[in-house]
């Protein structure tokens, strides 16, 4: 009887127990579907679409955040030239422009001191072609530079009768074309419009530009050091006027001196192999253009392995950059001087 009741208590005690392990699973379908009611759910499905713009805006942050850390100097010295209250005379200096603020002052900035002396009689402003600039400039410094139609806009509403174009461009290539084209759809707005040449218009120019930068750089002759211009370079036909520097620059006897561009030729390529070709232990960069900018410090000066400094350190030259554009010489003053007062002279008629 014992064994018996033994037996019932243990049949008792493994329907419990089977009981208890049947309920255990009840909530188990609960817990699966939870994770099948989310899988549908928009967030991970929509995730790669809402990164997708991401690529796109990287770059751009990146370049605000490296021009926030890049020094160009206190753009409160510089005089954007854009004040009303002109007068019937005006004369426009006309540049591409430069966003870095020490260069624009000393550049642009003494170009236009030097011709509002040179003519007092005359109210001098200042126009940039490159919209670019102009709106970077105003949003990371609050500094407002007009382009050519704000320029003109400016001038008409303030009564100008005749307007003299003087542009700090240096050649007649595109940029300078197109100032020639803008000039035309103003041609009924004033009594008179004349634009003056640009930099290098005749060999007398080309002359005096080789003569300043040999001045300025004559320090540096001793046999051993290589003097290399970098141009900006044009697809334009004026790109002609690189070659002939690097000619009158031959003619004149200063074989250390080696002309290159940018974006056309003679490239930094046939600069480089021209100096390895002789014996220089040195290289002295300088920029041929009016501005020291942005080909200047990263073209030509910057760490990047392709820049002109980093190119020929890696073929075994000591480098040393000179961050000066041609406007902050007192002889590429005169000559632009030189051309607005043959232009005044031959072509405004108005006292």
């Amino acid at each position: 009887m014992k064994k018996l009741m033994a037996s019932v208590l243990v049949l008792c005690m493994m329907a419990v127990l089977l009981a208890g392990c049947g309920s255990k699973p009840a909530p188990a379908p609960a817990a699966t579907e939870a994770p099948k009611a989310e899988e549908p759910a928009p967030a991970p499905a929509e995730e790669p679409k809402a990164e997708e713009p991401a690529p796109v805006e990287e770059p751009a942050e990146a370049e605000e955040e490296d021009e926030e850390n890049y020094e160009t100097g206190d753009a409160s010295l510089d005089d954007p030239l854009n004040q009303d209250g002109i007068g019937e005379k005006e004369l426009l200096v006309v540049s591409f422009g430069t966003s870095f603020n020490d260069s624009r002052r000393l550049t642009i900035g003494a170009i236009e001191k030097a011709i509002q002396e040179a003519y007092p009689d005359w109210s001098v402003r200042r126009a940039f072609t490159s919209q670019i600039i102009i709106d970077h400039v105003k949003s990371r410094d609050g500094e407002v530079i007009d382009n050519v139609n704000e320029a003109l806009d400016r001038a008409v509403a303030n009564g100008v009768k005749v307007l003299f174009v003087q542009p700090t461009h240096l050649m007649d290539g595109y940029e300078y074309n197109e100032l020639k084209d803008e000039l035309a759809k103003y041609a009924d707005a004033f009594e008179q419009i004349v634009i003056g040449k640009p930099l290098l218009q005749r060999d007398a120019d080309f002359g005096d530009l080789c003569n300043a930068l040999a001045d300025a750089t004559n320090s540096y002759i001793d046999g051993e050091t290589a003097i290399v211009l970098m141009g900006h370079g044009t697809e334009a036909d004026s790109n002609w006027v690189y070659e002939h520097m690097q000619k009158m620059f031959d003619e004149a006897g200063a074989e250390d001196y080696f002309v290159g561009t940018v974006e056309a030729t003679p490239s930094l390529e046939d600069v480089l192999a021209k100096v390895q070709a002789g014996n220089y232990k040195r290289v002295v960069l300088r920029p041929m253009m009016i501005v020291a900018g942005d080909h200047a410090n990263n073209d030509m000066a910057g760490p990047d392995e392709d820049s002109w400094k980093s190119t020929f350190e890696a073929a075994g030259y000591e480098v040393e950059c000179v961050l000066e554009g041609l406007g902050q010489l007192s002889e590429v003053h005169r000559i632009i001087l030189d051309h607005v007062f043959e232009s005044m002279t031959q072509q405004v008629t108005t006292k």
